[in-house]
């Protein structure tokens, strides 16, 4: 079909036209057809954004916690309603498998869930009397207009790690979706307007570096949330933290799986091939590297490729598809040259994703195992976000656990054992900020936080839980005299 403009902004409680000018193209990775265009903002219309979200802050942040959580529990109730008509939007956009997409949702409903206990959360504390008649207590406020800026893999999920939290602080918020699949965040402003939430509380811009560079730049936005690849966030820490704002900042990953030998093999199988090619690969917690110790790796690997020889790949609009497309034809090309990397530079390929046939023209790629794998390689070095899982022989515990410290990211990590002793020894020497023990993806639940350690962080604050209240406010100690006079004798006569 001829693709035509039919997204907008949404701005002040209300879609906004984008200019012409600049667009981007939308596909449906299943098929390849362009089914859409999305205005990419100019600064002008940033500055309209964010020009809202800071007319909207000050009654916003005024507005009683009763009343905020009343409007998040209707935006949950509406989200969760309306769950089946966003689940299709995700695949039509981005290819995961319906069911991936459902879980997605359910995953970013969590953090609305937390954050309708705002309440709690925001309670200060309290020293009576540290000198005469002197009191101190400390309070959390909200900073002002916020931002995120978020990226295709999960194009609910990570935007609701952020704005639940940041908007039920009191903040405003500007949302800056991945252009590659934007409608989600089109609906969730719908939603949030039917739940009540007053215009300009939240906003979204779609744009490319145009628009992100203006948000970082902008002196009325006062902190910036972002998710996505390390040489984005370091630019995207660098830049907004040079202009004075807050910045959250995760970065790419190179996640590992350490099996030992005592590991129950078959869980073990049924985990990396779910961590590995769920979602295609392109999720920030997949399974990029398995590192086999002793001889784990003999008799893993058969099992693994026997399970990879189940999966179903298609259209994730259709029933049985495990696996579906890659989001761009571009993306596919770059994942395709790192299988013929890994070939070239002398790695076995078990399993060769490349000859997977699936009808249509979308942009497949079945999965790919590698094994003998080394470090110096681009397979095992780089982010390649999608459907490839690299096997690392290693020949103990120690040699296992040097590897994975090693390596520059530090999202998740996994380790597969019948030995507490070794698990815990593993949870407390490996230098990761998420780890699994029997289980391959360790996403922490929605009141804990979210996010690695080394150059998988920029910044010191994760996301979402305890971490995420605290980004999204500043602390204010308070401490206040009153004299005996202003607790004596008249002022103690009240009119009945």
């Amino acid at each position: 079909m001829t693709s035509t403009i039919c997204l907008d902004h949404w701005i002040g409680g209300k879609r906004f036209q984008g200019s012409p000018d600049r667009t981007g193209t939308i596909y449906n990775p299943a098929t390849g057809e362009a089914t859409a265009e999305v205005p990419l903002a100019s600064a002008g219309e940033v500055d309209r954004a964010v020009a809202a979200a800071r007319s909207a802050f000050e009654s916003w942040s005024r507005t009683g916690l009763g009343k905020r959580t009343t409007i998040l529990f209707a935006f949950r109730e509406l989200v969760r309603q309306n769950a089946e008509h966003l689940a299709r939007l995700i695949v039509r956009e981005h290819g995961k498998v319906l069911t991936d997409a459902r879980g997605e949702i359910q995953r970013g409903l969590e953090v609305v869930e937390f954050a309708c206990g705002i309440p709690q959360l925001l309670k200060g504390e309290f020293s009576e009397n540290v000198s005469t008649n002197v009191d101190s207590y400390s309070l959390r406020q909200p900073l002002g207009v916020v931002a995120g800026i978020t990226p295709f893999n999960f194009p609910v999920m990570v935007p609701m790690w952020m704005f639940p939290v940041a908007i039920a602080a009191g903040n405003t918020f500007v949302l800056k979706p991945s252009e590659r699949d934007p409608s989600p965040s089109l609906m969730l402003a719908e939603l949030w307007q039917e739940a009540g939430l007053p215009d300009g509380v939240f906003n979204v811009v779609h744009g490319d570096r145009v628009a992100v560079e203006r948000l970082l730049e902008h002196p009325d936005v006062a902190a910036v949330s972002f998710v996505g690849s390390t040489a984005v966030a370091r630019r995207i820490y660098e830049t907004g933290t040079r202009h004075g704002k807050r910045v959250q900042a995760l970065g790419g990953a190179k996640n590992h799986m350490v099996v030992l030998p005592d590991a129950d093999l078959e869980l073990a199988a049924d985990s990396a091939v779910n961590a590995a090619f769920g979602s295609a690969g392109q999720r920030c917690m997949a399974i990029s590297v398995l590192v086999a110790v002793g001889d784990a790796g003999d008799r893993l690997i058969p099992l693994i490729r026997q399970r990879m020889q189940a999966i179903h790949i298609g259209d994730g609009m259709r029933p049985n598809v495990d696996m579906g497309p890659l989001v761009t034809r571009e993306h596919l090309s770059r994942v395709r040259r790192y299988v013929d990397e890994g070939v070239a530079a002398g790695a076995s390929l078990v399993a060769d994703g490349r000859e997977v046939t699936v009808e249509g023209e979308g942009f497949f790629l079945g999965p790919c195992l590698f094994d003998h794998v080394k470090p110096e390689m681009s397979i095992y070095r780089d982010e390649i976000f999608g459907p490839v899982l690299s096997v690392v022989r290693a020949s103990s515990y120690d040699e296992a656990i040097d590897l994975v410290n090693a390596s520059p990211y530090a999202n998740g990590v996994a380790i597969f054992t019948s030995d507490g002793g070794a698990a815990r020894r593993f949870q407390s020497e490996i230098q990761v900020g998420m780890v699994g023990i029997n289980v391959p993806i360790p996403v922490p639940m929605a009141y804990y936080s979210f996010g690695g350690w080394k150059d998988s962080l920029f910044g010191d604050a994760h996301v979402h839980g305890m971490e995420g209240v605290n980004f999204y406010t500043r602390a204010k100690v308070v401490t206040a005299r009153w004299p005996e006079s202003a607790v004596k004798g008249k002022n103690l006569s009240f009119p009945r």
